[in-house]
């Protein structure tokens, strides 16, 4: 049986335990049960060669806003399948915002929709991942 955590307490020991996403400069706007809502910063350091900021940064912070909704039901849950569409291109300077929401909660699976938008409320990222559910408790 998994023991109960609250899912701030989950995300926050998942933040501690990841040092990509603190990287990625990530904050935690709001956590309830199978959703999360987080903002980032894009800095020069994200650009890729074209100028704008590399396409592996957005999938990466949609991909944390997917990993705090679906695990902090405190059962460790990994990436099954993920997909993303892109949908304006970011530079450093801008805000981004990703909110992730649960589609389906199966005792296996979940089933997540994240979007990215910018600080004009434009979506950049269209993110979609599917969960399994390990059954293990990422606090024990």
């Amino acid at each position: 049986m998994i023991k109960q955590q609250t899912p701030e307490a989950v995300v926050a020991h998942m933040l501690e335990h990841d040092a990509f996403s603190r990287w990625l400069g990530i904050e935690v706007l709001d956590i309830s049960p199978g959703y999360s809502k987080i903002s980032m910063v894009l800095r020069n350091e994200m650009l890729n060669g074209f100028g704008v900021i590399h396409g592996g940064i957005a999938f990466s912070f949609a991909d944390s806003a997917f990993a705090f909704a679906c695990n902090n039901y405190n059962n460790l849950s990994l990436a099954l399948d993920t997909a993303i569409n892109f949908t304006k291109t970011t530079k450093p300077g801008d805000v981004l915002t990703a909110e992730a929401t649960e589609l389906h909660n199966g005792r296996s699976t979940g089933l997540y929709q994240v979007r990215v938008l910018n600080q004009h409320n434009e979506l950049v990222a269209l993110f979609k991942g599917t969960c399994f559910r390990t059954g293990k408790p990422l606090i024990p």
